[in-house]
């Protein structure tokens, strides 16, 4: 029988700060300034969370988003390029939903790179509806981005969603030798 190795998903702060800032240049090159990272784990309005391996409590990914007015606006989710494709993603984008429905939020929504598959396949497992574009949206290559909404998080019929998205999100890490702790 295999060992499942138990991941922790916590909110992440301050002391965070340089693992957050090592992920993001594993991930993106450097997209956000540790100067950004502070401002997004000491403003009221996000809801940051990190993935840690048991071992060494290292960071492997991370997931954030925005509380605007009865809106979850996701604005990152990464995992560390050496632990993707493991199931990480999923279980922190469950656990960005689960947070959002208990904070009372109605809807989720984001942007994200019209090229960028692998992204719009993990949103959309999770019921995630295209509702338009931004041309030209990232600045970096002028890309466009697509735009991802999730509503009814608030309706009855969503605790049941969690409780299968919980079960798939399970299977999904049980194949990669993890489980969340």
């Amino acid at each position: 029988m295999l060992k499942l190795t138990a991941l922790k998903i916590q909110s992440l702060s301050l002391e965070h700060l340089s693992s957050l800032t090592e992920l993001d240049k594993a991930c993106f090159d450097g997209l956000w300034t540790m100067e950004g990272y502070k401002r997004e784990l000491e403003s009221p309005n996000s809801h940051f969370l990190g993935i840690f391996s048991p071992f060494a409590d290292e960071l492997l990914g991370m997931a954030c988003f925005w509380s605007i007015l009865e809106e979850a606006h996701i604005t990152i989710l990464a995992v560390h390029p050496q632990y993707q494709n493991q199931g990480l993603g999923q279980a922190l984008l469950y656990s960005l939903l689960k947070t959002a429905s208990e904070v009372g939020l109605e809807r989720a929504t984001l942007e994200v790179r019209v090229s960028n598959k692998g992204a719009i396949s993990l949103y959309q497992k999770f019921g995630f509806k295209t509702a338009g574009k931004r041309p030209r949206y990232y600045k970096d290559n002028d890309e466009d981005a697509l735009i991802l909404w999730l509503s009814d998080l608030q309706y009855p019929k969503f605790e049941q969603t969690l409780d299968n998205w919980y079960k798939m999100v399970g299977d999904r890490l049980a194949r990669s030798a993890w489980t969340l702790s």
